[in-house]
């Protein structure tokens, strides 16, 4: 008797926590207790890390496996207004950016899971501001790296030395200028023809002259070319005794090194313009999207959508897990590219 009472509980759904077939079997059960929508944005962001982690690993892998490598604190020494000789200060600025970007964020969610619409409203929109800036900082460090040092994805102008030495005069001789020695493992930047009149912003120095311009102005034919527009440049792919312009126009110098080699500046890996540029640009795809997705959350809880719902906000809770995410992989760009 019993035991037909027992069945008769298993099959009506009394035996299991008062909870009845139909209910079991609804589908509306929530894994972890955590929403569908909130459990998607994991698998996704989950998916996200493991397509920057090949990327960055495939960076390392061919960034230790060169020779050379261009020195980040020499590659990214300038910064806005003119500034120079300035290692890792404009891109710290635009972690900063990011990083209080993701403190607002988290006060975004706060407020929301206090109902709080104006909070909301608020906090999202300084996150907005934090990401908006970081983008606007990236758009200026590739425009210096594109327009005024003549990098792209197929051309890295940056270089470094693997011997110490000292560059040649325009005569062939060794210079006696103090800038014009280098040691090993010092990047240098081969310079256009055709840059402004007063050289570009390609000096990364903090002397009213560098050694480059130094000895752009002792070859009064290629000063002459950069101011008219090249109509006078000598011909390219000609060696001169102290130089020489290659097919594209650059000037490459010539030196010696402490033990009596010769030798001329060449190009830096090709790998370090493709990958920056992908890298960077993809993670900046991301930023952009954040923003576009923050701007859309924050009208909708303005417009007092999620305030009907009741839930917390969880829309702004979602597209937060996307906004710390964004921040995370930063973390790692920033070690990669601009530390190591």
């Amino acid at each position: 008797m019993a035991h037909d009472t027992a069945v008769h509980e298993d099959v009506h759904g009394h035996g299991h926590g008062n909870e009845t077939t139909e209910e079991l079997w609804s589908g509306g059960r929530q894994p972890f207790k955590v929403s569908y929508g909130k459990l998607m944005m994991w698998y996704f962001l989950l998916s996200d890390a493991f397509t920057f982690a090949g990327f960055l690993i495939a960076y390392g892998a061919l960034r230790f496996s060169s020779p050379t490598w261009p020195v980040p604190d020499f590659v990214f020494s300038t910064a806005p207004f003119g500034i120079h000789n300035a290692p890792l200060i404009f891109v710290t600025f635009m972690s900063f950016l990011l990083i209080i970007s993701s403190v607002t964020m988290v006060r975004a969610v706060q407020e929301g899971a206090r109902e709080n619409q104006r909070g909301v409203v608020f906090w999202m929109f300084l996150t907005i501001i934090g990401g908006a800036g970081f983008l606007g900082c990236q758009a200026w460090e590739w425009n210096n790296l594109i327009s005024k040092e003549c990098m792209t994805v197929l051309r890295n102008p940056f270089g470094t030395h693997t011997a110490t030495g000292v560059y040649l005069n325009t005569d062939g001789s060794p210079s006696a200028e103090k800038d014009d020695k280098f040691k090993s493992g010092q990047g240098y930047l081969i310079h256009h023809a055709h840059v402004d009149d007063h050289g570009g912003d390609h000096d990364h120095g903090d002397h009213e002259m560098t050694a480059e311009e130094k000895f752009l102005v002792s070859a009064n034919s290629i000063v002459a070319a950069k101011n008219l527009d090249m109509e006078n440049l000598p011909e390219i792919g000609v060696d001169f005794p102290g130089f020489k312009v290659n097919n594209e126009g650059f000037i490459t110098r010539k030196f010696v090194t402490d033990g009596g080699a010769a030798g001329v500046q060449e190009y830096g890996p090709k790998a370090f313009g493709a990958l920056f540029f992908f890298i960077t640009g993809f993670h900046g795809f991301h930023v952009f999207s954040g923003v576009v997705f923050l701007i859309i959350i924050m009208l909708n809880a303005g417009s007092g959508l999620y305030a009907a719902r009741k839930n917390g906000y969880e829309m702004v809770e979602k597209i937060g897990l996307y906004w710390h995410f964004v921040d995370l992989v930063w973390v790692f760009v920033f070690l990669v590219f601009y530390l190591l």
